[in-house]
């Protein structure tokens, strides 16, 4: 059956151009209509073809003569506004390429720039300033483009696009001066208001009716940023009475090393108490109602903010260690006879400090870029294949390479990003995830050698009673020494949860080839052969068990293996030898 083939010689040309008929829009200009003649409601044919991305059209409409810079329609706005509105990457592109103007107001007096990021179109505004517009241009009211985007766009990627590239945080507005803090919480945009103050948002900024960003949160009754500018204005110590006692207590630094001090504080204190010899068990409750008070107490005047809050899985790692290493020495080590037990300690011991220093303090494989190199590959990228934001990263803003994620808690890209652990206060990447995994290892060694020490502990209690229950031995066994019991129920939980994230690590790492951010966001990833429900199907980095062994722990096993050396913060290194890998389907995919 023949399909019926449109008769366009009766559209006329606005509606050729709108729906890309270009033969219909020669034939209509060849039989003498002027490519600048405006419609009814003043809109030239090239305003249609850039809000409709007709490139080809604008490109034959500007070689005969079509004024790339006309002002049109209700707000007159040039085609560089109407593609903007529209997020047309490749027109824009094209039509600068014609000498379009950027700088050019509309009605609302607004640039190029300023309509791009009131529509957020990040990828826009990105090539904008890459071409050299003033990431800090004022438009006719007297507003930049990050009062904008703070004001009317309640999407991250304008705020943060704008931020990374050195977008004043402090500049104000030339009406009322407010800056783009004060306008983030006239308009409650509570996306951006940590953003601004992480970049360095004066909190002390005032406008024209004295009112500071504080003030107007408070006006607007948002408890949400109200508490947040005031958290940290406390740790600023702006608030702060003068006094050195109360301007250290404000301190960051104090908080956190507060945070370390009351996870030591409270492990001790649960197993002193119970290891008291008084049989008085009223006392005891009291004096957990004590410790408890001043817990909650420091909790609630001093360990208030995310950051702080952060420390505290690091704080229980160091608290459980020290305090595990003292009952080693001073309830275990005196019957451990075995010299094999007593070497494995040296070697465990040793093995996991080393690992966790190098996963905690190596660089996970932040990936950095310099300023003309980001513009010059946005500049680049928006040229030829047209920008993706996907592409890249909005905060970064680096082409982001193969495998690799913007951690939000480190505010960087890593390489081949696996996670960020909290009990490491680092991201893991392609830098220090070996160090990762031999940190699990030697720990779940310890742990379970301090497992192994509190029952050779226990073995030597006097001989139980005759006819004595198990239960009533477990009890004898709590009441020979309650700290011990403590200790050994934190490292039985430890041991659970480290075996648990050791052998899921070592089944992703051998025997899937991901990383745990590829296998739980697969869907996300176009090299990755996914389900349509986004679950992981077929990993392209698989190699087999051996092979994916031998590439992470870069280990030849005597020449027996040969493990691929990959860049993964340029992804440009792949091997013929990675036989799963389509070479040019990654490539198309960076």
């Amino acid at each position: 059956m023949s399909v019926r083939q449109e008769d366009y010689s009766t559209w006329d040309i606005v509606k050729c151009t709108q729906y890309g008929i270009i033969s219909r829009c020669k034939e209509l200009l060849e039989a003498g209509y002027d490519v600048r003649t405006p419609d009814a409601d003043n809109i030239t044919l090239l305003h249609w073809a850039a809000i409709n991305n007709r490139l080809d059209i604008a490109r034959y409409y500007i070689s005969l003569g079509a004024v790339v810079d006309v002002l049109g329609g209700d707000l007159l706005a040039t085609p560089l506004h109407w593609a903007i509105r529209e997020g047309h990457i490749q027109m824009v592109v094209l039509l600068l390429q014609f000498g379009a103007d950027p700088g050019v107001r509309d009605a609302e007096g607004c640039a190029a720039i300023h309509v791009a990021v009131q529509c957020g179109q990040t990828a826009v505004v990105a090539y904008l300033i890459a071409k050299g517009t003033d990431v800090d241009l004022y438009d006719a009211h007297g507003k930049t483009p990050l009062m904008w985007a703070t004001w009317r766009t309640y999407g991250v990627d304008p705020t943060r696009t704008l931020l990374s590239l050195y977008a004043s945080v402090n500049m104000k507005d030339l009406v009322q001066h407010n800056t783009p803090l004060h306008l983030a919480c006239l308009s409650q945009n509570t996306n951006v208001v940590m953003l601004l103050i992480q970049a360095g948002a004066d909190l002390d900024a005032k406008n024209d009716l004295e009112e500071t960003p504080l003030d107007i949160a408070k006006q607007k009754k948002n408890v949400w940023i109200s508490s947040r500018i005031q958290m940290i204005r406390k740790e600023k110590g702006l608030d702060a009475a003068k006094g050195l006692v109360k301007q250290t207590m404000a301190s960051k630094t104090f908080r956190q090393r507060l945070t370390v001090a009351v996870t030591f504080f409270v492990m001790f204190s649960i197993g002193f108490i119970f290891e008291l010899s008084t049989p008085s068990w009223l006392l005891k409750a009291g004096l957990f109602v004590v410790c408890y008070a001043i817990v909650y107490a420091v909790s609630v005047f001093f360990i208030t903010s995310n950051e702080v809050s952060m420390i505290l899985p690091l704080g229980i790692s160091f608290a459980t260690k020290f305090w595990v290493f003292v009952t080693s020495f001073l309830y275990y080590w005196s019957y451990i006879y075995s010299p094999i037990a007593k070497l494995l300690f040296f070697v465990v011991t040793p093995g996991m400090w080393y690992c966790f220093w190098k996963a905690f303090r190596s660089d996970p494989g932040i990936i950095a870029a310099p300023e003309d190199q980001k513009k010059r590959a946005i500049v680049h990228l928006a040229e030829t294949e047209g920008l993706k934001m996907e592409t890249v990263c909005s905060t970064c803003l680096i082409v982001k390479p193969i495998r690799s994620k913007h951690c939000s808690v480190t505010n960087k890209c890593i390489a081949k990003f696996d996670h960020y652990c909290p009990w490491v206060f680092n991201a893991v990447g392609s830098e220090n995830h070996a160090y990762f995994i031999g940190y699990l290892f030697f720990l779940s060694g310890l742990l379970a050698w301090n497992l192994y020490g509190a029952f050779k502990f226990w073995a030597h209690i006097d001989s139980y009673p005759s006819g004595t229950t198990a239960l009533e031995k477990w009890w004898l066994i709590v009441k020979y020494s309650p700290w011990v019991v403590w200790i050994f129920i934190n490292c039985l939980f430890h041991f659970i949860w480290v075996c648990v994230l050791l052998s899921c690590q070592m089944y992703q790492i051998a025997w899937l080839g991901v990383t745990t951010n590829e296998r739980m966001n697969a869907g996300r990833y176009h090299h990755f052969h996914s389900s349509q429900n986004g679950n992981l199907e077929q990993s392209p980095f698989n190699r087999g068990v051996l092979n994916n062994l031998a590439d992470f722990f870069q280990c030849s096993c005597f020449g027996f293996l040969k493990p691929l050396s990959i860049d993964w913060k340029t992804k440009t290194k792949f091997e013929p030898e990675f036989q799963n890998i389509t070479v040019h389907k990654i490539h198309e995919n960076v």
